[in-house]
């Protein structure tokens, strides 16, 4: 990594945490920064501590991680696709673990605990399942002797308007209370987000982050070409399932805990290349970058109005304007 990329990934880290701290300084109970850098470390008085710690610190947690998560598993999918199309919403992994969460809400009691039967494995499991599931479809279905980015894109789209019609129907036969906690989770939202989805996201996160920059790497040697990567002994296609196992396990859990937060591994991505000059999506970079873009979008929610707007609907007012530019820009080149 040269200097202007660390240089971009240490400020968008800086920002990220400027962010979080912010976040959790406001509220019904507002509170200095240096009260909540206090309180992080222990000191304060208790009725600091307990805002702080316990109500605030899981939302904030969870927007950053979940963020996080989605803009590194789009980067690894743009990186070993080489489209900057192929994220995991564009690719349909996003809507096959929305389904499964549903499935798990609607169907299963949408409880975070793992039990014997298959609709009530819990949103996490479910939602790992359904993203799984997706991308094997996809695959499946766009191999001919090889991956085709092109080919990947369209049926990952036709793919994920499927299964978006699917999760639709089971919001329409669902009682009136799952279908509405199921509606509201589908927005993409972190609020009212407890620790008890704060710390699998966070465990998930520690495991399939270092090993995604471990691939980093051999996904560097991959995209001067298959061929060339074979010659140097990078295992080609055992790299790409990987790359694939860990964008889908990241995708998974974030959405698991935050819900169907859209366009952010189309768009950080992309924007931190831009911002590094790197030639392909930089991993550490993206990810502190999607913490920034969802801790942000939650935060601007917050302060712009008194009432809970989903971060989905914030990073999609960013994302959706994006994509049609990329989609214009790659016709374009076309």
């Amino acid at each position: 990594m040269d200097a202007r990329a660390v240089a971009v990934t240490v400020t968008v880290l800086v920002a990220a945490l400027v962010v979080g701290v912010l976040a959790l300084s406001v509220g019904d109970f507002p509170l200095a920064p240096t009260d909540v850098l206090r309180a992080l470390v222990g000191g304060g008085d208790a009725g600091t501590r307990l805002v702080v710690l316990e109500l605030r610190a899981p939302r904030v947690v969870v927007g950053l991680l979940a963020g996080a998560a989605l803009a590194l598993a789009g980067a690894l999918t743009q990186t070993v696709v080489r489209n900057p199309l192929a994220s995991p919403d564009v690719l349909g992994v996003t809507s096959g673990a929305a389904l499964g969460a549903v499935a798990a809400i609607v169907l299963g009691g949408g409880t975070y605990e793992v039990s014997a039967g298959l609709l009530r494995l819990g949103v996490p499991a479910a939602a790992t399942i359904g993203g799984l599931a997706a991308a094997a479809l996809v695959v499946g279905l766009s191999w001919r002797g090889g991956l085709a980015p092109g080919r990947l894109v369209l049926v990952g789209v036709g793919l994920a308007t499927a299964v978006t019609a699917l999760t639709s129907w089971l919001l329409v036969v669902a009682k009136v209370n799952d279908a509405a906690r199921a509606s509201v989770w589908l927005a993409g939202s972190v609020s009212s987000r407890g620790w008890d989805q704060a710390v699998p996201l966070a465990v998930s996160f520690a495991v399939l982050a270092p090993t995604a920059l471990l691939l980093g790497r051999p996904l560097s040697i991959v995209e001067l070409g298959d061929d060339v990567a074979a010659t140097l002994g990078v295992r080609v296609r055992a790299t790409a399932l990987a790359t694939a196992a860990v964008a889908v396990g990241l995708t998974a859990a974030a959405v698991a805990a935050a819900g169907a937060i859209g366009f952010v591994g189309l768009v950080v991505p992309q924007v931190l290349r831009r911002l590094a000059g790197t030639t392909r999506p930089p991993l550490a970079a993206s990810a502190c970058g999607g913490a920034l873009l969802v801790g942000g979008a939650d935060l601007v929610g917050r302060l712009l109005w008194t009432w809970e707007v989903p971060v989905g609907l914030g990073t999609a007012a960013i994302g959706a304007p994006y994509l049609i530019w990329l989609l214009l820009r790659e016709r374009r080149v076309g």
